[in-house]
């Protein structure tokens, strides 16, 4: 029972390192003078060679051959994230991190109501309130920006993020026997594929990264991407899908922390008390989800 707990702790320090290392995406794209894209195309580049290397040199043998089945859903969970990922970075580039993250973050609220259809998975009333009150806290945490912007392309841009976020998990989840690294890096690779496919279909094979941004683009991709998708998608399997939905919340409180710290970007008391409560909405549904199974 002991090493049970001890590994479910494992998997959930993954989750948060990797919300934690994607929750300065924002600040290192602000970096990269580059489309939004091409920063995505580079990101899965370098994020898929990294995996690639290390998969190789590492002991583990190859389940992809074996289920077919699991390939298929990581190739639709790859495409999604590849396209999430562009509208994200779009979004930032339209409207700013603010706005983009909370437009983003709809998306764990459409993985929870499809995990109920997908997975079974029953919304107890600790998750209900989990989620009412995150939610009240994002809008806390963006009111100004959203009165401030209203509805817009990047708006837009944000809400399919989140859309195709909600798909990313859902199909990720699926392929169940293929975990940890290679699903990792296979999502990648799928990602890149279709992210490469648009960008070819957009401005032919002509890429220049000015020198300035060579080494935010390098982090995004080795850091941010090879190391953080690593740790996140050999998590998600394991966890049950609105847990990943409402912990995958710290991510955007996490943007807004560092946002302020290494942009000095103020926070105000409306926004602070909003962060307080997206973490405790997140903390309050998975502590009484521990305490009902001891």
């Amino acid at each position: 029972m002991a090493l049970v707990v001890g590994k479910m702790k494992n998997v959930y320090l993954k989750y948060i390192m990797a919300l934690l290392l994607f929750g300065t995406n924002g600040i290192i794209a602000g970096y990269i003078d580059l489309s939004s894209y091409e920063t995505v195309l580079f990101r899965t580049l370098i994020g898929s060679l990294f995996l690639f290397v290390v998969f190789m040199f590492s002991p583990k043998t190859a389940n992809c051959k074996k289920s077919k089945k699991d390939v298929v859903y990581l190739l639709a969970s790859g495409i999604a994230m590849g396209i999430s990922w562009m509208f994200l970075y779009e979004a930032y580039a339209q409207i700013g991190v603010g706005v983009a993250t909370l437009a983003y973050y709809c998306g764990p609220v459409i993985v929870m109501l499809l995990a109920y259809f997908v997975f079974c998975e029953k919304i107890t009333i600790a998750k209900s309130i989990g989620f009412v009150v995150v939610l009240a806290g994002m809008y806390l945490v963006n009111r100004q920006e959203i009165a401030h912007s209203g509805f817009s392309w990047g708006l837009l841009c944000g809400v399919m993020s989140a859309v195709m976020y909600a798909v990313m998990v859902i199909c990720n989840k699926k392929a169940s026997g293929i975990t940890g690294l290679e699903n990792s890096m296979l999502q990648l690779v799928f990602g890149f594929a279709a992210v490469m496919v648009f960008t070819l279909i957009k401005q032919g094979v002509s890429f220049t990264i000015p020198v300035q941004s060579i080494l935010p683009v390098l982090f995004l991709g080795i850091v941010n991407t090879g190391i953080g998708c690593y740790l996140y998608f050999s998590a998600i399997p394991r966890l049950p899908a609105q847990t990943v939905a409402i912990c995958g919340y710290l991510e955007p409180v996490s943007a807004l922390i560092f946002s302020a710290a290494f942009l000095s970007e103020r926070l105000t008391f409306v926004q602070l008390f909003g962060t307080i409560l997206v973490l405790c909405g997140a903390a309050f549904s998975e502590l009484c989800k521990f305490s009902k199974n001891k």
